[in-house]
């Protein structure tokens, strides 16, 4: 760790495959992040039991997605990645901290009620807590910043409130986190719907390009993208959303401007050609990716290696926090 270095904190539920939109959105952001600041990334695993799930399926896409993101760039020789089950701290905090936190301001978060909605009464209380979780998982290790979509940035407010709360009652002990806005990588629509997201969670899979696709599949999904009934590659998100999308995602992908991808086109009198160079950079793109991701699938033990050094960094890290809340805390320590 290099002390000089401000802390970003990154905690993603460990749900399954990446897709092309995580690789060139999210993923790529991270990768520029590791030589500029002293970067954590823990697979939050606790954060995944709040819903429905299978015990066997939540063990084999955590360490898939340990393997993933690793092939996609998050290099563990200069970074920390760890599972947030395996260090002592997250839900030890979670406990002080939620008891600085009225109830009437989790019921009030947005993620609760849209998904308590579709649960019903059968929702479980770790749904409501899981924004106190999150404010543990970011102030046990003092992040400076965290990357966040605009679906968690409630979540942050309420981690910066009870940062200045217990600051105020015990003495500074917490940095306060900020919200990390860097470069940000291309939004990366559905294939089959262009003003959609892309998802895994799409009814429609020809929607979506995963990173474990093969080459094959990638080509037949691009090739087969919803464009428009006119042949001109121009950039006109609100006329022509699906060559919108496919030109970012060629831009994204080849590291070019959007203008610089327009202009390489023009004068294009049908769109096969386009579809080709597109699904040719993505192929380029994901194929490396994907070859590391099954040669690391297979090291199982090259995985617990990684996740052991990344445990023993944060375990440190979380022991010194944890010692200084419970001390200020009014705890006996031997």
């Amino acid at each position: 760790m290099v002390d000089s270095k401000k802390i970003v904190l990154t905690g993603v539920q460990p749900t399954g495959k990446l897709h092309l939109g995580n690789l060139l959105g999210a993923v790529s952001s991270w990768e520029r992040m590791i030589d500029e600041y002293d970067c954590l990334f823990f697979l939050a695993d606790q954060h995944a039991i709040t819903m429905p799930y299978v015990p066997a399926d939540l063990r084999k896409n955590t360490l898939d997605c340990v393997a993933q993101y690793i092939a996609c760039g998050l290099d563990p020789t200069r970074c920390k990645i760890f599972l947030q089950s395996q260090i002592i701290g997250h839900t030890e905090l979670m406990w002080v901290l939620g008891c600085l936190t009225p109830i009437g301001q989790l019921e009030r978060m947005t993620q609760f009620k849209d998904k308590s909605k579709k649960v019903g009464e059968s929702v479980c209380s770790g749904l409501l807590f899981y924004p106190v979780l999150m404010a543990a998982d970011i102030l046990l290790y003092n992040a400076d910043l965290v990357p966040v979509g605009e679906d968690q940035k409630q979540h942050i407010e309420l981690t910066r409130d009870l940062a200045i709360k217990f600051n105020n009652a015990f003495s500074p002990t917490f940095t306060v986190p900020e919200p990390y806005i860097g470069s940000t990588g291309a939004r990366i629509m559905a294939l089959q719907s262009p003003s959609n997201k892309m998802s895994k969670s799409d009814a429609n899979q020809n929607s979506v390009v995963y990173i474990t696709d093969t080459d094959d599949i990638i080509r037949k999904k691009l090739m087969s993208a919803v464009t428009d009934s006119g042949n001109s590659v121009t950039y006109d998100p609100d006329n022509k959303p699906g060559i919108a999308n496919l030109l970012n995602i060629y831009a994204a992908t080849k590291n070019l401007s959007l203008s610089v991808a327009v202009e390489e086109f023009a004068g294009l009198s049908s769109y096969q050609p386009f579809k080709q160079a597109v699904a040719d950079a993505v192929i380029a793109k994901i194929h490396p990716i994907r070859e590391r991701y099954l040669q690391l699938a297979n090291d199982k033990e090259y995985l617990y290696s990684v996740l052991h050094d990344g445990r023993l960094d944060a375990q440190k890290r979380a022991n010194r926090m944890i010692a200084k809340v419970y001390r200020k805390s009014g705890f006996v320590n031997e």
